[in-house]
């Protein structure tokens, strides 16, 4: 099995590193702003927005599969482990399914039309799943309103996260903060 790992396969020691940072951000962004965006707006949609934030940059940071999930499932944890909402969860299989898609583009997220629209179109897809997963089974709530209403909150919220994340994207690529090399 580890002679099937190359270069590109295993998680670099920055890799590892943004891994944890970002899973600190998901962290504090779960406990502290989606729980106050839910108390002003009783919708998912700024909880959906932080969570798509933090999956596109740690994605666009680390260009390798199997970070979006690491951060979902950790940050996850530890934010239930802490006490935090539970609709947190609902973004677990979201994070291992945004991974996936981003396969398209193997990981890469820049300004070229075709890697935004699979990141747009992953995120989408994943703001779905995270809205079914949370209405279905965590909150209970019924399934038409699941499937429509609560879906389309939540995909707004991965929308507006897309359109916070992209400017930032594109400021850090023209600074050439992408110009780190790992090995």
């Amino acid at each position: 099995m580890f002679e099937l790992q190359t270069k590109k396969t295993r998680f670099a020691t920055t890799n590892i590193a943004l891994i944890g940072i970002f899973s600190a951000l998901w962290v504090a962004l779960n406990l502290t702003v989606a729980p106050l965006g839910f108390t002003l707006t009783h919708l998912p949609t700024i909880h959906s927005a932080i969570i798509f934030v933090t999956l596109l940059l740690v994605a666009w940071t680390t260009g390798q599969y199997g970070a979006a999930s690491l951060v979902g499932t950790i940050g996850s944890v530890i934010v239930v482990l802490a006490g935090g909402p539970l609709p947190v969860l609902g973004f677990v299989p979201a994070a291992l399914i945004f991974d996936l898609l981003l396969l398209l583009s193997h990981h890469k997220l820049n300004l070229k039309p075709v890697n935004v629209g699979i990141a747009v179109l992953a995120s989408i897809i994943c703001a779905y799943v995270a809205a079914v997963v949370n209405g279905l089974i965590i909150l209970n709530l019924q399934l038409i309103f699941t499937l429509t209403i609560w879906a389309g909150w939540n995909i707004l919220g991965a929308i507006i996260g897309f359109a916070i994340t992209l400017p930032i994207i594109a400021a850090l690529e023209k600074a050439d903060v992408k110009k780190v090399k790992v090995e």
